[in-house]
């Protein structure tokens, strides 16, 4: 871990995979990670773990999986929001956006369970394979 400022601009810079996060720091055993999203991620639960997100830049959709039924929360740039652990959730950017997560080192992307991770993610950490 640095201890020189980061700046998250130039780390977003660095790569341009979607739904990949990156880690750039740790807070105790917490992971900051940022990433690039651009269109649907996959259905996923953290069982037990909350989910932080913070928008950079864009605006983030999470469409949630209540006791109350399905509801989508909108996060324009500057936004946070937290999934609280347990809750079925589906992030998506259809206009692309930079986002911040903030969750336990180690929590896979596609969470403890999910949908069917499409082909070019891997299933272990949810992160874009290589083409």
């Amino acid at each position: 871990m640095s201890n020189q400022p980061i700046s998250l601009a130039r780390a977003l810079s660095s790569f341009d995979a979607l739904w990949s996060p990156r880690i750039v720091t740790h807070v105790n055993d917490y992971d900051v990670r940022i990433a690039k999203v651009e269109g649907e991620h996959v259905w996923h639960v953290h069982d037990d773990t909350d989910e932080f997100f913070l928008v950079l830049d864009g605006e983030l959709r999470i469409s949630l999986r209540e006791a109350g039924g399905e509801r989508t929360v909108r996060l324009p740039k500057g936004a946070v929001f937290t999934v609280p652990a347990g809750t079925e959730h589906k992030p998506s950017a259809p206009s692309g956006a930079a986002i911040l997560l903030f969750e336990p080192t180690g929590t896979p992307t596609v969470g403890d369970r999910h949908e069917e991770v499409p082909a070019h993610v891997d299933a272990t950490t949810g992160h874009a394979l290589d083409a």
